[in-house]
């Protein structure tokens, strides 16, 4: 029978990743990629695996490169940190590694939960992020900080049966992410020569709002699918006014150095 490993790059995640893990305790291997976390991740993922690696941040693009290299079978499965494997994607993706006609690269469907319920539209189902099931050598990915790009050798498919994914615990983290990932964000936009610009935040803010919640449904979800459209709002708008910020030096301004 084909062998299977589960990689999972984590930090700062002792609420979530336990029951991660807990979903994938069937794999052949499992690889924890921790990110020197200064809470508990790292002892919970021991608990599960003796494959804890520490690789500093860089990228999500580098952490998933060396969680690649870091497994040992011919088929990976990646997971995050947020997400639970089913019972139902379990036997799919054990029937998937040993069938003859298996493809190269498989897709996974995933149905999101936030505030107490599960989210069917906004663009939150299925919402395939990249190929999660792969063959060895057949997924690489960017060395992109967020929101990396990835290459797929060979066919990809599309599996049936979806994983959850809690992306929240609550507001307060949704808040945070908001923070972390439009830094990032607005970093990648500088490395890639987009031009900053205020009225640009607004214009791309107040789109992705509008595609949110009326183009991709949002409005059938009430008010989940209200507040997921308000996070993409302030998510997009603060990624390009951050860039604006540390293009315009108003970051540490003194009010004595202001020009009169």
């Amino acid at each position: 029978m084909a062998k299977v490993s589960v990689y999972i790059i984590a930090y700062n995640e002792e609420q979530k990743i336990e029951p991660a893990l807990q979903s994938v305790t069937w794999a052949d291997e499992i690889v924890v990629v921790d990110s020197f976390s200064t809470d508990r991740t790292a002892e919970i993922a021991r608990k599960y695996t003796d494959k804890v690696i520490q690789v500093p941040f860089e990228g999500f693009g580098k952490l998933r490169n060396s969680a690649i290299a870091a497994t040992s079978h011919e088929w990976i499965f990646s997971l995050d940190t947020d997400e639970r494997c089913t019972e139902e994607a379990k036997n799919e993706i054990l029937a998937i590694i040993d069938s003859p006609d298996a493809l190269d690269a498989y897709y996974v469907p995933r149905r999101n939960i936030f505030m107490g319920r599960w989210v069917k539209h906004s663009g939150w189902y299925p919402d395939y992020r990249q190929p999660q099931l792969f063959r060895r050598g057949a997924q690489v990915f960017t060395d992109e900080v967020v929101h990396e790009s990835f290459t797929t050798i060979g066919r990809v498919g599309h599996m049936k049966n979806a994983i959850w994914q809690i992306p929240f615990r609550n507001f307060e983290q949704m808040i945070s992410k908001i923070d972390r990932y439009s830094t990032l964000g607005a970093a990648k936009m500088t490395a890639k020569g987009v031009r900053p610009g205020m009225g640009k935040a607004l214009f791309h803010a107040l789109f992705a709002f509008f595609r949110m919640y009326i183009l991709r449904l949002g409005i059938l979800d009430g008010w989940a699918g209200f507040v997921i459209a308000l996070y993409t709002f302030e998510g997009t708008f603060y990624r390009y006014a951050k860039q604006v910020e540390a293009a315009r030096g108003w970051i540490m301004t003194r009010p004595e150095e202001l020009e009169r």
